[in-house]
């Protein structure tokens, strides 16, 4: 039986090859076509040694289920060494949430801001208001009153903030109140962590010391 062929490209780049698949069509008639090439086509390259190939989806995303099945039918090739599936970001998976959200505003004396993750906060924190995150708290403004993050016992969470003069800090069940000079110093952008079960200051640009995963600007 024929099937048509324009949801499957095979393209052939200088180390492998890159399937590019139809990213509007039904899924199961993707993996009907794809299985049909793999079989009456291209038989001089998908023979002989092995093949890198990366696959690329488009804008489909696709459960681990769909992927596995999509890999079996590669798989039946032997010579093809699966190297990649791209697909977008799966920010919007069931109970997955994105790395950070991103709020805007003013937490006023009195207001508390409830956050369940890591916060991005743009705006300022006036004294007698509060943030309060089960993770990091990173403020692009000032943070003049308290901040709690690791509300739930992470102890690794970090509080950071552009303009660093808060009333009282808490990450995990650690709090600290700042010294009395902390309202007369010339404040910058600092971040607050857990060394041993003592809260430390230091300025942001040493934070990679804490965050190792983060990317590092050098130069060059």
């Amino acid at each position: 039986m024929a099937v048509k062929s324009n949801h499957v490209t095979i393209k052939g780049i200088k180390d492998g090859l890159v399937f590019l698949l139809d990213d509007e069509c039904e899924f199961e008639e993707l993996l009907g076509e794809l299985r049909y090439k793999l079989e009456h086509t291209h038989q001089n390259i998908l023979t002989g040694p092995i093949i890198h190939v990366d696959v690329k989806l488009g804008s489909r995303r696709i459960s681990e289920d769909q992927k596995q099945s999509m890999l079996d039918i590669l798989k039946q090739k032997g010579n093809l060494l699966i190297r990649s599936v791209e697909m977008p970001e799966g920010e919007d998976e069931p109970g997955k949430e994105p790395a950070y959200a991103v709020m805007s505003g003013m937490v006023r004396s009195g207001q508390v801001l409830h956050h369940h993750g890591d916060l991005l906060f743009l705006g300022d924190v006036n004294p007698g208001g509060s943030i309060l995150c089960t993770g990091d708290i990173y403020i692009l403004g000032a943070l003049r009153g308290m901040a709690h993050a690791g509300v739930e016992g992470n102890e690794e969470a970090i509080i950071a903030a552009s303009h660093f003069a808060p009333t009282q800090l808490r990450i995990a069940e650690r709090i600290s109140r700042p010294p009395d000079e902390w309202n007369i110093r010339e404040t910058s952008m600092e971040f607050a962590f857990l060394r041993d079960g003592a809260m430390q200051i230091d300025k942001i640009s040493n934070i990679v010391r804490i965050r190792r995963d983060f990317n590092v600007f050098k130069g060059v």
